[in-house]
Parts: structure tokens; C-alpha cells; sequence
């Protein structure tokens, strides 16, 4: 796959100087050596099911008693009998991309056909027991196919949606971003979402826990006609609301409650946010996380700059860090894509 929204500028074949098999156990010990309440270990890519071992790492982290999620490509390697491994290996859920329509998933993911062996996979995926999530990444080549994205894992009984709004890092630099206004109607359009019995998360757009707080208490959704034209959508696909809504508001983002680490053991505060501040090899994970200068700044929010350090939403939001990175070279800077103005904001 070359999906044009990647972080990475992934290849065939394993990068120069990636982690060896002996090093991935030792990263693992790391990650469980947070203590009593050690978080989440997703394995991602690249394409995991390429990297040889990898379900003897799965095990090793089940083993010593870590959660164990993995995000794997749709790939021929993605068989039934691949899905079974993964499970049987450790792996207690599973994340699997689909990122609009036939011929817009297809686009994003350079791989014709995808879409089809997209959806097989996560109806192969529910089969085997596994808790299933489905990601989509938004933009503006996408946004419009969000409806009928969300209807389709909602019919196959998808437990949780969690869609990434775009940083235009990596290959994504040849994108387009929602502009604020967009942004914001869309993440209107996704509280509604979570009313129809799928838990909704964001991933680089911590403003959908501003919008979630201010919906619960009262204030109505935007008038805009992006909005408007999702929600008739999604009643015309889904009929009306099922449920109250089903959103997360852990105020996680990157480098609070968020530590990535890369092929070569390189540790940054996340996926999006390619700032180096160690490396396993040398490093450990924990201090780094802990102690480290700039995943210190980035658990105060009150340091931010711009209306994101203003905001009285900061705690639970605080803005994307990546796209603040992205947008001005300043990790503690202002999320361009958020709209909302704090009454107390004077630039």
C-alpha cells in the first residue's frame, strides 16, 4: 500500500537500523515497567504482519500482562488464518482503516481493490472474537462520504469509530486539511454519530471533547450547510438516535498519555509529532515520558500559546500538539483547525 495520508514514507522492505527481535522484547519489558497500570501497546506500521517474530513479541507483551492492540495493513498477508495468529498471540483488538467510498478509499490507500478486501477484513475480523475499531481519516477529498462511512461499520456491528483529522506530515503534505469552519461542523456531525450506538473518538482533534461538553450542556449544533447536509444523511441512513451520546473524554494527546516509538527505537511524544527525545536503545522509555522538557510542556496546557492557552477547555482539550508542530514549527503553539475563540482570548 502508499496511502497518501501517511506519516511515513514506508517501503518494501525493513528500514535501516529498526529494533531487532532481541531489542522489541526489551521495549516491551519498558512499556510494562510503568507500573501497576501500564498502557495500551498497539503495533502498528508500516505493515506489522511484515516484520518477522512479530507474533512472538505479541505474546511476550500478552504474557506480561499488557493490553496488546494491533493496527495492521489490508494486505494479502490480512487472512482469516492471519487474524486467528494475531488473536491467538495476544492481541485483544484490532484497528482497521476505511476511509470513504469504493473509489475515494482506494485513492488515499494507492491500492486498487482495497475497499472490498477492507470491508472483508473487518467482517473477518468481528468473526474472530476480536474487538474491532474502524479508522477513518478525514479531509477534504473525504469529508462528504462521512455518513455513509459511519452507516456501513454500524450495520456490521463495528463497536467503535475513530477518525483522525488530518496533519499534513509525512506524505499528507500533499493534502488538504478541513479548514476551521469545516473542522468544526464535522466534529458536530460526529456527537450526532455517537447517538446511534457506536463510540466515537478523535485522534489529533481534541476539540471534539470542547464540542462534546458544550452539546451535553446545551448549546445547539452550527447552522452551517456542511453540517446540515451530514446529519440529513446520516438520518436518512441510520434513521433517528439510539442511544445517549457514546463519546470518550480522556484528555489524551500527544505526550500526555501518548508516547510513540519508531522503527529505530526513536522516542517522540506521538505518531504525528516527529520531535526525537530519545531512543530506547540508550534511553528509558519511563523517565523519557516523565521527565523529559518538552512531554513536561506538553502536560501543561496553561503554557500553550495562542487561544489554546487561553482556552477554558485547555485540560480537556489543549489542541492538537502535531498540528500546531506542523502548522508554525512550534509544538506548544495554537491548533490552527479549532475555531472557537475563549471569551477571555486578546491577541
Amino acid at each position: 500500500m502508499a496511502c497518501r495520508h501517511c506519516r511515513a514514507e514506508a517501503i518494501p522492505h525493513p528500514l535501516p537500523g529498526q529494533l531487532s527481535h532481541d531489542e522489541g522484547l526489551r521495549l516491551i519489558e519498558a512499556v510494562r515497567s510503568f507500573g501497576d497500570r501500564p498502557p495500551i501497546l498497539v503495533f502498528t506500521g508500516g505493515d506489522l504482519l511484515m516484520r518477522d517474530r512479530v507474533h512472538e513479541l505479541l505474546r511476550y507483551a500478552h504474557d506480561l500482562g499488557l493490553v496488546v492492540a494491533a493496527s495492521p495493513s489490508v494486505t494479502s498477508l490480512l487472512t482469516r488464518e492471519a487474524l486467528n495468529r494475531l488473536r491467538d498471540a495476544g492481541a485483544s483488538s484490532l484497528s482497521i482503516s476505511l476511509d470513504g467510498l469504493r473509489e475515494t478509499h482506494d485513492y488515499i490507500r494507492g491500492a486498487p481493490g482495497c475497499w472490498d478486501r477492507t470491508l472483508e477484513a473487518i467482517r473477518a475480523a468481528l468473526a474472530t472474537g476480536l474487538h474491532v475499531q474502524v479508522n477513518t481519516c478525514v479531509m477534504q477529498q473525504n469529508y462528504r462520504e462521512l455518513p455513509e462511512v459511519f452507516s456501513i461499520i454500524r450495520r456490521m456491528g463495528v463497536p467503535v469509530w475513530e477518525v483522525f483529522y488530518l496533519v499534513k506530515t509525512g506524505r499528507a503534505t500533499s493534502l488538504d486539511e478541513l479548514d476551521p469552519d469545516t473542522s468544526e461542523q464535522v466534529t458536530h456531525f460526529l456527537y450526532d454519530a455517537s447517538m446511534y450506538g457506536v463510540r466515537v473518538r478523535t485522534v489529533e482533534a481534541p476539540f471534539f471533547r470542547r464540542v462534546a461538553i458544550q452539546r451535553s450542556g446545551g448549546m445547539p449544533p452550527p447552522r452551517g450547510p456542511v453540517y446540515e447536509e451530514l446529519t440529513a444523511r446520516l438520518t436518512r441512513l441510520c434513521g433517528g438516535p439510539t442511544t445517549e451520546p457514546q463519546v470518550q473524554l480522556t484528555p489524551t494527546r500527544d505526550g500526555n498519555g501518548i508516547v510513540f516509538v519508531a522503527h529505530d527505537g526513536t522516542i517522540t511524544p506521538g505518531g504525528f509529532l516527529p520531535l526525537g527525545r530519545g531512543n530506547v536503545r540508550v534511553d528509558s522509555l519511563v523517565d523519557v515520558y516523565r521527565n523529559d522538557e518538552l512531554f513536561r510542556a506538553l502536560r501543561r496546557p496553561e503554557g500553550f500559546r495562542g487561544r489554546c492557552g487561553a482556552c477554558e477547555f485547555r485540560e480537556i482539550c489543549g489542541g492538537s500538539r502535531a498540528r500546531a508542530y506542523a502548522a508554525s514549527g512550534d509544538p506548544l503553539g495554537e491548533d490552527p483547525a479549532c475555531p472557537y475563540t475563549p471569551p477571555s482570548w486578546t491577541r
